[in-house]
């Protein structure tokens, strides 16, 4: 019944901030009758205040239509990838004329920012996405408002949330052979999940994951956030805080956990400082400051946009990671599309690098909870710089700002290039040597069939303990799949292996062909 209390409310009021706005302008217009007086600039400013005070806040933009990449300046285009019920993989392509810039962009890391779905927007990422265009190819996970889902497409729960993940990382790997993978605060938990059900199957998992502000252990220094979940029920928060959407929405019927009520919880934390804020935009607008005035707007129009959760995702997010800390104590099972149960299990990853960001004045996600990840991946091989403790940051900090710009993202961007590079010099054999290796073992087979033919023997090919003999995996990479089998030279009493080495010249030399010609095709392209 509360939703239903608060449209209401917000239908009400919403014909009057309209008229707070027009009043605003007008009395702000210094060419109007009502932008002469003497007290205009203090009418239109109290005006534009409870403006800013009563208006319904929806989704913003990202609007990033420019970068700058060394110093040339790329276009962007935003685009959907992937589209799911709950959640849409976007794009930010870049385009280029100039031909070294675009070669530069074609070799620049895929990276999947996985956003936060804790009640704000994607768009909160905006620094975070305008900064890594200029030295990545950058895909971001776009959660959409639960009550403009319709019931029809099902409920979503924890678990779609940790298949979701899986299924756009594959993506990614099946576009550009691997990936990277950055969570911000809330998604640190199913992404790890994620990636740790992909490492148990055996499956490819991404080249380094990067983890900023999360609560992989929310045991550690816990803060007011923390605090409540412990305090309160599991049964208190799905009878106090879920509710279900207004029929003038697509999700009506659906239950969720409130937009506006995630947005009066933040408010709450601080109260003497957002009432400070709006003093201050006021007294700005009021000296012509509009400079800081927009300062403020855009901050608030970004905070006060909020969206619903669906109510098992939520409940699930309480008790899962909040409440019995499934994931530190190795009881968390992920449902499968299939509907299979999987324990998820950190420490098989053995294949991806990992570095984890926390902020020292971090309030949200206390000092220790994103650090406890290195604990849980065990075989994941640990460096000293693999974990990053920002001075003077708080919460929002690491991934916006002045401090991420300056002191996070160029490790991050490090961090990333070190571990791509070499999962790069894992695969990349030399030509010859791969036209070598490829005419040697075609000679190897046909001279093993012709002598087999000739002189039948009893048990299994010389070689064949050679072709069972396992590799050794390498540690940090998914991608890596060892280097090209080294030829074996062998002597063969017919000339039949010689025969067929010219063959095997032409057959690599026709199969390398048609990919440089691609690959010269590809670079007079526009786009990445």
């Amino acid at each position: 019944m509360l939703y239903q209390i608060y449209e209401a409310q917000r239908s009400l009021i919403e014909p009057f901030a309209e008229m707070a706005e027009a009043a605003s302008k007008m009395f702000g217009n210094s060419h109007s009758t009502m932008g002469r007086g003497p007290m205009a600039q203090r009418v239109a400013a109290a005006y534009s205040l409870f403006y800013r005070l009563a208006k319904d806040y929806e989704k913003p933009e990202f609007g990033i239509r420019k970068v700058d990449v060394d110093g040339v300046e790329v276009a962007i285009d935003e685009r959907i990838e992937m589209d799911k019920p709950f959640c849409s993989l976007v794009r930010f392509k870049r385009f280029s004329d100039d031909p070294a810039t675009l070669a530069k962009l074609k070799g620049q890391p895929p990276v999947l920012v996985v956003a936060p779905l804790s009640g704000h927007y994607a768009t909160l990422l905006r620094d975070t996405v305008r900064t890594m265009l200029g030295g990545h190819k950058v895909y971001v996970t776009d959660w959409k408002n639960a009550r403009m889902v319709p019931l029809s497409e099902g409920e979503f729960h924890l678990d779609d949330y940790v298949n979701y993940v899986q299924d756009f990382i594959r993506y990614l790997q099946g576009k550009y052979g691997n990936c990277h993978v950055i969570s911000v605060c809330q998604p640190t938990v199913p992404v790890l999940a994620a990636v740790s059900l992909m490492a148990s199957r055996g499956e490819k998992t991404p080249i380094t994951m990067t983890m900023m502000g999360g609560p992989i252990d929310a045991r550690k220094s816990p803060t007011a956030v923390n605090d409540l979940a412990v305090q309160r029920s599991f049964e208190w928060f799905e009878n106090n805080v879920i509710y279900r959407v207004p029929p003038n929405y697509p999700g009506a019927g659906r239950r969720v956990y409130p937009g506006f009520l995630q947005h009066a919880g933040f408010v709450a934390m601080n109260p003497d400082r957002h009432a400070n804020s709006h003093y201050d935009y006021f007294r700005d607008l009021i000296k012509g400051d509009e400079s800081s005035a927009e300062t403020h707007r855009q901050f608030y129009d970004e905070y006060n946009a909020v969206l619903d959760m669906d109510a098992d995702y939520y409940l699930e997010t309480i008790k899962t990671v909040f409440q019995d800390f499934n994931l530190v104590h190795g009881t968390w099972d992920v449902r499968s599309p299939a509907g299979n149960l999987e324990r998820v299990r950190p420490q098989d990853i053995t294949t991806t690098a990992l570095l984890t960001v926390e902020g020292e004045l971090d309030d949200i996600s206390g000092a220790g909870q994103t650090r406890a990840a290195h604990a849980l991946c065990q075989q994941i091989e640990r460096r000293e710089g693999d974990h990053l403790e920002v001075k003077g940051a708080g919460h929002y900090g690491i991934f916006s700002g002045r401090r991420w710009r300056t002191v996070v993202y160029p490790q991050v961007k490090a961090f990333i290039a070190d571990f791509h590079a070499k999962a790069a010099q894992e695969h990349a054999v030399p030509t010859p040597a791969r036209v070598a290796n490829a005419r040697a073992e075609a000679a190897d087979h046909a001279a093993e069939r012709v002598q087999l033919s000739i002189d039948p023997v009893e048990g299994p090919p010389e070689d064949s303990a050679l072709a069972a003999t396992p590799r050794k995996a390498p540690m940090r990479h998914a991608s890596a799949n060892g280097a090209a089998r080294p030829a074996t030279k062998r002597a063969t009493t017919n000339g039949a292996a010689k025969a067929q080495r010219p063959a095997a010249k032409t057959a690599a030399a026709k199969a390398a062909a048609p990919s440089g010609r691609k690959a010269g095709a590809a670079a007079t392209g526009a786009a990445e």
